[in-house]
């Protein structure tokens, strides 16, 4: 798979505590320059980004994050803010105690309100594939799809592990037609974005395939 086609369905990401807007600036230049799918960052900077971009590159912000557990209104308000400062996607995080209580209603319904709140725009459903039984992992599929959110997605990059082959596997496998799947954390080459492509990954979070790109000097003019 060539590495363009690669680099379109990547969400070039940093989502560090300490990133800067100076840091942010070059994120957004490089994803401009190697034509990824989005940039991914605080929701602090998306109204900057998005006046820095001027419409060039869809910007992606993150709410609830990274572990999840804001009341349900909070994230509401969260995806409602970073809408009107111009984010075009949104990546919440469950909250990964409802699931695990059992509490598969309340989970369904918290995706499905927040999914309201983006007003169209693009939401994935972060469910921290590495702290999930395989069961939870499934049980996710289903609630993800009812609630109609647009990606369900392995990780934050923020817990003890990111996406694994396994996990986009089996995620293909239990989502409904209309959802899309999302690997985010730990991917490093482009050998391994190609497999969770053909694993049916239709996003990659990561930022580490730009910085080999610019490292072999392979930019492509955008």
């Amino acid at each position: 798979m060539d590495k363009k086609d690669i680099l379109k369905r990547v969400d070039h990401t940093l989502l560090g505590q300490a990133a800067t807007w100076e840091d942010i600036r070059q994120i957004l230049d490089d994803a401009m320059n190697y034509g990824t799918a989005s940039a991914c960052i605080p929701a602090a900077y998306v109204r900057q980004a998005a006046e820095y971009v001027e419409g060039k590159l869809p910007i992606c912000t993150v709410i609830g994050f990274p572990n999840g557990y804001s009341t349900t209104a909070v994230k509401v308000f969260e995806a409602k803010d970073a809408v009107a400062n111009g984010a075009d996607e949104i990546d919440m995080v469950i909250n990964i105690g409802f699931l695990k209580d059992g509490r598969y209603q309340e989970a369904e319904d918290e995706i499905r309100r927040v999914h309201e709140a983006c007003g169209g725009k693009i939401l994935k459903v972060i469910i921290e594939t590495c702290l999930l039984t395989e069961e939870e992992k499934i049980k996710m599929c289903g609630i993800v799809t009812n609630a109609g959110a647009e990606y369900i997605k392995t990780s934050t990059g923020f817990s003890t592990a990111g996406a694994t082959f396994a996990d986009v596997e089996l995620m293909k496998a239990h989502i409904g037609s209309g959802v899309k799947v999302k690997a985010a954390g730990g991917i490093s080459s482009f050998d391994d974005a190609e497999k969770f492509i053909s694993l049916g990954a239709d996003r990659l979070g990561t930022s580490r395939l730009v910085k080999i790109m610019k490292n072999t000097d392979e930019g492509f003019g955008y």
